[in-house]
């Protein structure tokens, strides 16, 4: 009785082969001893099938622009809209050629010279128009909103390291943008912010920079020069790392530059803080740059828990001038002197 049961067991080979279809694409099939096909789910993470007419194509491959493979395989149109987290995100690469922008014309200007305010309007300018036109020319195309993919793991951002060999020799190429548009669109921001920057700052300049010499008037210019292409690698090589890191890169670089300015401004008390304009507008962007920070690590999940933590943001400043007197670098130098 059991030898009867026996017979009916049959060990199948199985076995991965490479085919290639009438469309000279690489799809990936099981055969068995007999040479039947199997069924079979495309390999690695981002391989999937395409819908066309209203039917899925065998082959495996990569998925068309906006489109990300589903849990069966098949390619899907990213019709999503990005979640609070994205346009964070989006807003913290928009903002770093602007403020990089700003510190680079404050830095040539001079202090003689009265054309840094109109200059960091016209960058402000060059940045929103970049914004804006941006947003239109994404899809859907002509109107102010994003159709995305979620981000569901630091891979998605690097899909050419994942594309699968299942018979170890070949390579089925699926890299694809599995975040659209979160990587593409920050480039084409920089792009038309370079293009506006050139059209619109060299002539600007020329004309209102009387303060500064020949060789000052254009330096902003050409620091943008060295930046932008800086910021584009950033972001094709660590897109995915600021992804997850923006926000504590936000706290820490707003927490450090605020202590250096405000040391570098000898501000040790109230008063020294609101004697100047200009002081209060550094101190309220650093404030607004904390409170973007803590939104952006809280993400507003739970607003009655969330929001009593923008009642931190300023606390660095308040701690700095309580603590400054404590820590005057001429007080510590004098005592030293004197054998205290």
């Amino acid at each position: 009785m059991f030898n009867t049961g026996r017979s009916f067991l049959k060990v199948v080979r199985v076995f991965p082969v490479w085919t290639l279809s009438s469309n000279n694409r690489r799809c990936w099939k099981l055969f068995g001893m007999n040479g039947v096909a199997m069924t079979a789910t495309c390999p690695g993470l981002y391989c999937g099938r395409i819908m066309f007419n209203g039917s899925v194509e065998r082959d495996c491959g990569v998925c068309p622009r906006g489109e990300r493979a589903n849990i069966q395989k098949v390619c899907e149109r990213c019709t999503e809209s990005p979640e609070l987290y994205d346009w964070l995100y989006l807003g913290f690469m928009a903002m770093l050629p602007l403020v990089l922008h700003w510190f680079f014309i404050e830095w040539y200007s001079g202090k003689k010279s009265s054309s840094a305010l109109l200059q960091h309007v016209t960058a402000l300018l060059e940045c929103g128009v970049s914004a804006v036109v941006t947003l239109l020319l994404t899809e859907p195309v002509g109107k102010m909103a994003v159709h995305s993919c979620r981000v569901q793991m630091l891979s998605d951002w690097y899909t050419m390291l994942y594309n699968p060999s299942p018979d170890y020799i070949n390579t089925l190429h699926c890299t694809q943008e599995a975040v659209y548009p979160l990587y593409t669109i920050v480039l084409i921001y920089y792009a038309f912010c370079l293009v506006l920057m050139m059209l619109l700052r060299p002539l600007l300049v020329k004309k209102i920079a009387c303060g500064l010499g020949k060789s000052d008037r254009f330096k902003s210019i050409y620091a943008a020069l060295y930046f932008f292409p800086i910021l584009t690698v950033l972001q094709a090589v660590g897109g995915g790392l600021l992804y997850y890191a923006f926000p504590f890169i936000i706290l820490v670089l707003s927490l450090v530059t605020l202590a250096v300015y405000m040391s570098a401004s000898e501000i040790q008390t109230f008063k020294n803080l609101v004697a100047k304009k200009k002081r209060l507008v550094v101190l309220f962007s650093h404030w607004l740059l904390h409170a973007y920070g803590l939104v952006s690590i809280s993400r507003l999940d739970k607003l009655e828990q969330d929001l009593p933590l923008l009642a931190l943001v300023p606390g660095p400043a308040l701690f700095y001038i309580a603590t400054a007197k404590f820590t005057e670098p001429s007080r510590i130098l004098s005592e030293g002197s004197n054998g205290h």
